[in-house]
């Protein structure tokens, strides 16, 4: 009886708590409609059984409107919906919202926020940015230094698809490999080959930690459940110890190689800048903190995130053109019309290949890469349209009910490249603001360029010589993505054909 006794006294302190903790954070503030919560476990109930997150946010919408709040555990959290409060928090109020939740697998994947893309706005996060974008300028992001790069690349990629033509292929494995050796070539002056022991190493790591990083899962609630036997977090350590093994490999041989009047990739450029900060008595803030492992973390950040997003929506660009045949046969008559049998595609026909370039910007919008962009934080009280939003607010901004907006794209669940272009088959770039794949804001992707320089090359070389068609007795899944870190491709099989106009020419390099 004394057990029961105590036990509701706890329970309910606890409410008193929470009920206390609620007004301290709202007092006369106009926050945006909450889901239900209670004490410790916040709105939990209300998303149990959804791992859609990004679908479930969408259809709240229509009771909640289009921005929102909730709890999840004890972290405040609103849900921004809308183009036009998706703007305000990334492009007017960037700096504001430009802070990064901490939580337990992050931190373990970024050695507690020493890289880009998870660590919080601050002097040395703008340093290693700003580091990041002089190392790809030393390439010229669209000079013909990269485009030979990706374009042997894309060689190789078809030199495989040709030796396994009319077979039932997994294309995914083949197309991680070509964009990783490209930002492998960037990097590291590296890249892997078919059956390469240490690619597929990289592939099984890079699996695991799309898997089980930033999915809004328990442990990241719940920071004391890292303590208690957990798998996925287990399966976590394991490959983040992989990665950061190869990573450091290739970091001694660096740094054992290093010669700063000779920098050729992106650590030899990131071991110069600390160098010339160590020497040169730099003024910048901060400048003692740029550490090996922030230089480590910059590399892995550029490496994973460059390599799985860019990857992951070729795999949906194929997965539609296998859906709608049609498209592909438009795409690759508008190929022979504008470039015809004695050349390959290069970066200076994007602007003549309008229906080609229309494709890409719709498989982005129907299937975007990243459906919830990376948690934003206020980093000050502030405010989004007529709500309050107090400091340490985590805002999601969902991506997919941007992109699929009835009031902004007509039918947004039907795939057709004719939306991003004019009545006379001109380029529309952006055939509403609410069009954000790449985010905005001083959070944009920074790969952006290099990814669009990889999609366009990538695909025109493949389908201005091989047709994709269904393996006999396959059955092509629904692009119905999987929710994580990236929305992840249903796994298909494809027949890659080479095409009668083909056969038996020979094509200068």
């Amino acid at each position: 009886m004394m057990v029961f006794h105590v036990v509701l006294i706890l329970i309910l302190a606890l409410l008193s708590f929470w009920k206390l903790a609620q007004k301290k954070l709202k007092p006369r503030l106009n926050c945006p409609r909450s889901l239900p919560s209670l004490p410790i476990i916040g709105s939990l109930l209300q998303l149990a059984g959804h791992s859609q997150l990004h679908l479930l946010f969408y259809r709240l919408q229509q009771k909640y409107g289009s921005i929102y709040s909730l709890y999840m555990g004890s972290h405040y959290v609103v849900v921004v919906n809308n183009y036009l409060q998706a703007k305000e928090v990334l492009l007017k109020k960037g700096k504001i919202f430009a802070g990064r939740p901490r939580t337990v697998t992050t931190d373990l994947l970024t050695r507690n926020g020493k890289d880009i893309a998870f660590a919080s706005y601050s002097p040395l996060w703008k340093l290693q940015r700003k580091l990041v974008h002089s190392a790809l300028a030393m390439f010229g992001e669209g000079s013909l230094t990269l485009e030979k790069l990706i374009c042997q690349e894309a060689a190789f990629l078809c030199e495989f698809l040709n030796a396994t033509q009319d077979s039932s292929l997994n294309m995914a494995p083949e197309l991680m490999r070509a964009v990783s050796n490209v930002v492998c070539s960037l990097c590291f002056k590296s890249s892997y080959r078919h059956g390469d022991a240490e690619f597929e190493t990289m592939l099984q790591y890079n699996q695991g930690i799309v898997d089980t990083v930033a999915k809004e899962g328990l442990v990241d609630i719940f920071p004391w459940l890292q303590y208690l036997p957990n798998k996925d977090l287990a399966l976590l350590k394991r490959c983040v110890e992989k990665r950061d093994q190869l990573l450091l490999q290739q970091f001694a041989k660096h740094k054992e190689e290093f010669n700063s009047d000779s920098v050729s990739d992106l650590m030899d450029a990131l071991l110069r800048a600390k160098l010339n900060m160590e020497n040169n008595n730099s003024n910048l803030p901060n400048r003692h903190e740029l550490t090996e492992d922030h230089l480590l973390m910059t590399v892995a950040d550029i490496f994973g995130a460059g390599v799985e997003t860019t990857t992951t929506v070729l795999k949906w660009a194929v997965l539609y053109l296998l859906h709608y045949p049609e498209v592909q046969q438009k795409i690759q008559e508008e190929l022979d019309q504008k470039i015809g049998f004695n050349r390959h595609p290069q970066l200076s026909d994007r602007q003549h290949l309008p229906y080609f370039e229309a494709t890409i910007s719709e498989v982005l919008r129907i299937r975007p890469v990243s459906p919830l962009l990376i948690p934003h934080v206020a980093l000050e009280d502030t405010s989004i349209g007529e709500y309050d939003i107090p400091k340490g607010t985590r805002v999601m901004i969902n991506l997919w009910s941007i992109h699929h907006d009835e009031k902004e794209w007509n039918n947004p669940g039907e795939f057709n490249p004719g939306r991003f272009l004019d009545e006379y088959g001109n380029r529309i770039y952006s055939p509403s603001p609410s069009y954000l794949p790449f985010g905005a804001g001083i959070r944009v992707c920074m790969g952006e360029a290099l990814a669009k320089m990889e999609l366009f090359l990538f695909l025109a070389w493949i389908l201005q010589r091989f047709t994709f068609t269904i393996p006999e007795g396959h059955t092509l899944p629904e692009p119905e993505g999987k929710f994580g870190v990236v929305l992840q491709v249903p796994p298909f099989k494809v027949k890659a054909t080479l095409r009668e106009v083909w056969k038996g020419l020979a094509v200068d390099q």
